[in-house]
């Protein structure tokens, strides 16, 4: 595995002059596979050793459709991650939904084959065991993770007894930290609302396990991997129907809302707050744990997509 600079899907002259260098030091005729994060910033250097390397790309969701960018940077991404997919030999995604996405990228389906991520075997979350109806939401801190809608129907449902635990980097876009923590503040709730920060997996693991609820306002998805992680703790979800969530969140688990709505994340969120919904839920959760997809699965199908089109 190489590691590339974390300034990707937006690199500086000397990032894409390392990754370059990277490629250069891999022996020909190798089998690679780069991440659509990077892959779509990069087509001249893909461009440039495709000829001796056998280049895949994995795509989660189109660079240009991330939330809060301009039009001249979508536009941009576009052209560059349009211009690198049709370079390397074949396109892996992590859901069917992608596949169609791809398709505005001039990418047929015939060059693409879908590998859906799968899960880690996990304990049952034990809950906040209190009358607090105790939330966690596992996102980086950025536009298209939807916070500011959660937390704007959180403001409207004070009078209920409910703590937010919000984990995920805020060093990948301060400006949307800032922002989020002026609307706690304009909501009344930054004393019942806490952005965590990033966390290593043992104190993930920790804040499913507290918590009651597992809540994702995302906008945009290409297969919602938090989602089956809070599954496979048993954990009641409410989300939106993007990437894979909608086949995963179904009506015995959870609650899906139209991504953007925020009256409707309040009656989603009133529901939960009812134990005896929020029972019924969790028991579906925990039911479907048995029949989430396993990581062995998703590797042999990784392994075998890898081998037939590298």
């Amino acid at each position: 595995m190489r590691s590339l600079e974390g300034t990707f899907p937006r690199p500086s002259e000397a990032a894409l002059a390392r990754t370059d260098a990277t490629l250069a030091a891999i022996p020909d005729d190798t089998r690679v596979l780069i991440d659509g994060l990077a892959l779509g910033a990069m087509p001249v250097e893909v461009a440039r050793h495709v000829s001796r390397l056998r280049l895949l790309g994995l795509v989660h969701h189109p660079l240009a459709l991330e939330t809060g960018i301009d039009r001249e940077t979508a536009a941009r991404l576009h052209a560059s991650e349009r211009r690198a997919l049709a370079a390397v030999r074949h396109v892996i995604v992590t859901s069917a939904r992608t596949v169609s996405a791809l398709a505005d990228l001039d990418v047929p389906a015939d060059r693409i084959t879908v590998v859906e991520p799968g899960t880690d075997p996990a304990p049952v979350a034990r809950g906040s065991q209190s009358n607090e109806v105790r939330l966690v939401c596992v996102a980086s801190l950025s536009p298209r993770k939807g916070h500011a809608i959660l937390f704007r129907a959180l403001g409207m449902l004070r009078s209920f007894r409910w703590h937010l635990d919000c984990v995920g980097s805020a060093d990948r876009d301060p400006q949307t930290d800032v922002a989020l923590r002026q609307v706690l503040r304009e909501e009344g709730i930054e004393d019942r609302v806490r952005l965590v920060g990033e966390a290593d997996a043992p104190e993930v693991s920790a804040y499913y396990d507290r918590s009651d609820v597992f809540v994702l306002p995302t906008l945009y998805e290409g297969y919602g991997m938090v989602v089956a992680e809070a599954l496979a703790r048993g954990l009641p979800v409410i989300s939106t129907p993007t990437g894979a969530i909608a086949d995963l969140v179904t009506d015995d688990v959870g609650v899906l809302v139209a991504p953007g709505d925020i009256d409707g994340w309040r009656e989603a969120l009133r529901r939960v707050f009812d134990a005896d919904v929020r029972a019924r839920l969790a028991t579906g959760a925990r039911a479907k744990r048995a029949r989430l997809r396993r990581w062995e699965a998703a590797a042999a199908e990784m392994a075998e997509a890898l081998v037939r089109h590298g």
